[in-house]
């Protein structure tokens, strides 16, 4: 008869694919970059600003992608079945938040408006759209893998149906 161990059920148990981590990465790493690059112009002149200059939540957007993709990074690794649902959920929710950010900003871009200019979007609201998108895309393939209970229950060789319950 042959015997189980502890480590029996963790070898068999499904672990999620590194493939939304990986995009999410490449979203965060494309995310980060869009600060560096002009955000807006003052209609009429070649003067523009960086994310940096725009507004404070633009380099805040972009390092919160880093906190989330470092805890994603550690879930992945330790968790048993390689991810935590709630984390890559609430990971594609500030993506998604960012996101939408992004995209008013370059629909009206803000810090203009209490000083009266007029300013125009720049590449860097785009860089930043496409970057918080992928990182969201990326969270989202994460949070579809599994955690949890598994679709079928875990079946230890030997286990009747009985006992399984």
């Amino acid at each position: 008869m042959a015997t189980t161990g502890p480590n029996d059920l963790a070898r068999d148990t499904r672990r999620a694919s590194g493939k939304g981590l990986g995009v999410a990465a490449l979203g965060v790493v494309v995310l980060n970059i869009s600060p560096f690059l002009d955000w807006v112009q003052f209609e009429g002149t070649a003067q523009g600003r960086v994310g940096y200059e725009t507004d404070s939540l633009v380099p805040f957007t972009a390092y919160l992608g880093i906190g989330f993709l470092l805890a994603l990074a550690y879930a992945h690794k330790r968790a048993r079945r390689g991810q935590h649902r709630g984390l890559t959920l609430a990971s594609m929710a500030v993506a998604l938040a960012t996101t939408l950010q992004c995209i008013a900003f370059a629909v009206h871009p803000m810090g203009g408006l209490e000083r009266g200019d007029a300013l125009t979007p720049e590449i860097g609201v785009y860089v930043g759209i496409l970057g918080a998108a992928i990182w969201a895309i990326g969270s989202g393939l994460l949070a579809k893998e599994v955690e949890g209970d598994d679709d079928t229950l875990d079946v230890r060789p030997g286990m009747d149906r009985a006992a399984r319950s």
